[in-house]
């Protein structure tokens, strides 16, 4: 069944390692798949728009189903194959509702990290202004502080809604780009338990990125919040 997979990825791209998270906990490895370079903009290729128009990785097929957006291929793996591999939403009523919740958050996350790691990306030159920085950075803190209120209570088989589940492939790749990009595990102590419960689950060694950066001077950007 992976053989009639397709996956055009790129490294350090969070949507991408949670997609690639979720194939391999549902035991669906030997798909077909392709490293692009986001640097030589490859995601903006002919081989990427012919799937993805937005020209964004991950683009993913399976036969004729395109999903390109990664949580949606996460829940649509998940629901197509149910009885393989690790189960990723929880039967209990409130254990799926934390699920769903914590998994869109997650989403928010990543973008109020990105907003501040790659602001001189998003903004040009001539529209960069020393206040809007500050400001995704007061916002980046106020996430962090929240997520470290959510993980008051993470334990070994119990994380963001109870076991392992899509809230944690979801927000996994998104708290591991954070601390490579130099957060302070001192500061964030929580934050950084739960990053050291699953760096080594097999799923997330399996796949985890061969870089990290596309530009070096960003893998310290987050040293001081």
């Amino acid at each position: 069944m992976a053989k009639s997979m397709h996956l055009l990825w790129g490294s350090g791209s969070a949507p991408c390692w949670r997609l690639m998270i979720t194939l391999e906990e549902k035991k669906l490895q030997g798909y077909q798949q392709k490293l692009l370079s986001f640097e030589k903009m490859e995601h903006k290729s002919k081989e990427v728009l012919e799937i993805n128009p937005r020209g964004q990785l991950p683009t993913f097929k399976h036969g004729e189903n395109i999903i390109n957006e990664s949580v949606g291929a996460c829940l649509y793996l998940e629901n197509q194959f149910k009885s393989q591999g690790n189960k990723l939403i929880p039967d209990s009523p409130a254990e799926q509702a934390l699920m769903y919740q914590r998994m869109m958050e997650g989403l928010s996350f990543l973008e109020k990290m990105e907003f501040f790691v790659f602001y001189d990306f998003y903004a040009p030159e001539g529209e960069r202004h020393d206040s809007a920085l500050k400001r995704h950075k007061d916002n980046l803190v106020t996430e962090l502080k929240l997520w470290e209120s959510y993980l008051e209570n993470v334990a070994a088989d119990r994380y963001l809604a109870g076991g392992f589940s899509l809230a944690d492939v979801v927000f996994f790749p998104s708290i591991a780009c954070t601390f490579a990009y130099g957060l302070s595990p001192e500061r964030y102590p929580k934050l950084a338990k739960y990053y050291n419960l699953l760096k080594d689950r097999p799923s997330i060694k399996a796949t985890w990125p061969p870089k990290w950066f596309q530009f070096e001077q960003r893998s310290e950007s987050l040293k001081e919040i």
